[in-house]
């Protein structure tokens, strides 16, 4: 007597799952689209209104020589470079940060790189007298990069290597004792204040293409060690005693992104200054959208955050026509009650 046997057959409505990989290839083509739009509206769009064809003139012809011309070739294109190197710094700093540490509120201040930053431009204004973004860049770098050094030391004391908990506990204080030594300064310095806080409110006004020509090299190299870290990230993701099983280095692995976070992070800070809320909600943006695979998280982080960066700095030239809103004003209006929705309308993806 014969027999059959029941097979499944796929349900031929129902539309096959995309894969992983396909979809973490359509965000990434997705946020350079994005990035190619803001890169373009940035252009175009400013605090004077010149038309789509002046613009474009301006750029193809580099002997016109009119107002509009000058505006968009020294004025926003430099800025929109700026801005692309910032918003992808800042972008990466923050997945990484995130994925060292282990915590979702994780931000690159977190390891005191902004107050040490703060720190030594105020320094670098009440005693040398430094005024321009130009002058006080590699000063603000330097703070960035000691403010890291300590932490990690102060981290690694005692009995054991250093750890995200201590070095979490250790950028909380030296931030919190930086700041405190940046609030006596300015309270008993008036001039330093007026030019401190020009810096401090994040912006890219006033930012010649000097300013990104100085800290271009050091956000390549960090993006280089960024993207070189991600697979040791990876492992670290399953636990250090798994990773060191499967021949990870875990020290060196923690080297390496710190050192990228300085590169930076230190290098955004001191050209900018301290621009919140980039760091911190875009890894979580991309995180729902790609998965916890830093090879992925971290190049889109860094494309979205220089989306986002450009985005706002558009919008608070158009929303105070004919002054203009600070970029680290517009994301902090714009980030603050986004990140809260996301955290009570989500739950955030696994680290």
């Amino acid at each position: 007597m014969a027999t059959t046997v029941d097979v499944p057959v796929r349900d031929a409505a129902r539309p096959p799952a995309r894969s992983p990989g396909g979809r973490r290839l359509a965000t990434l083509l997705v946020l350079l689209v994005l990035v190619v739009a803001a890169a373009l509206a940035s252009i175009a769009v400013g605090t004077r209104s010149i038309g789509l064809g002046e613009v474009w003139r301006s750029l193809l012809d580099s002997d016109l020589a009119t107002e509009e011309a000058v505006i968009v070739r020294q004025l926003r294109v430099p800025r929109t470079v700026l801005g692309l190197l910032v918003g992808l710094a800042l972008g990466l700093a923050g997945a990484l940060m995130q994925g060292h540490t282990r915590n979702p509120l994780g931000d690159p201040g977190l390891l005191g790189i902004t107050a040490g930053a703060s720190l030594a431009v105020v320094l670098a204004i009440s005693v040398l007298g430094l005024s321009s973004p130009s002058g006080y860049v590699w000063f603000a770098f330097a703070g960035a990069l000691a403010g890291t050094v300590l932490v990690y030391a102060i981290g690694s004391a005692g009995r054991g290597a250093a750890t995200p908990l201590t070095l979490a506990l250790a950028g909380a204080a030296l931030s919190a004792l930086f700041f405190a030594l940046v609030r006596a300064i300015l309270v008993s310095d008036q001039q330093t204040l007026d030019s401190f806080r020009f810096w401090v409110v994040g912006s890219l006004a006033g930012r010649g293409a000097e300013v990104a020509w100085q800290v271009g090299p050091f956000i390549a190299a960090g993006l280089v060690l960024a993207l070189a870290n991600a697979p040791a990230l990876n492992l670290l993701g399953l636990g250090e005693d798994v990773a060191r099983g499967l021949g990870q280095r875990i020290w060196l692995a923690r080297v390496g992104g710190l050192g990228a976070i300085t590169l930076l992070c230190g290098a955004a800070t001191a050209a900018c200054g301290p621009i919140a809320f980039v760091g911190l909600v875009v890894p979580h943006i991309v995180r729902a959208l790609t998965g916890p695979d830093h090879r992925w998280l971290l190049p889109c982080s860094g494309l979205l955050g220089a989306a986002l960066l450009l985005g706002a700095d558009v919008i608070g030239r158009v929303v105070a026509r004919p002054a203009e809103l600070q970029v680290g004003i517009v994301l902090a209006l714009l980030g603050a009650p986004f990140f809260i929705a996301l955290v009570r309308r989500t739950r955030a993806a696994g680290l």
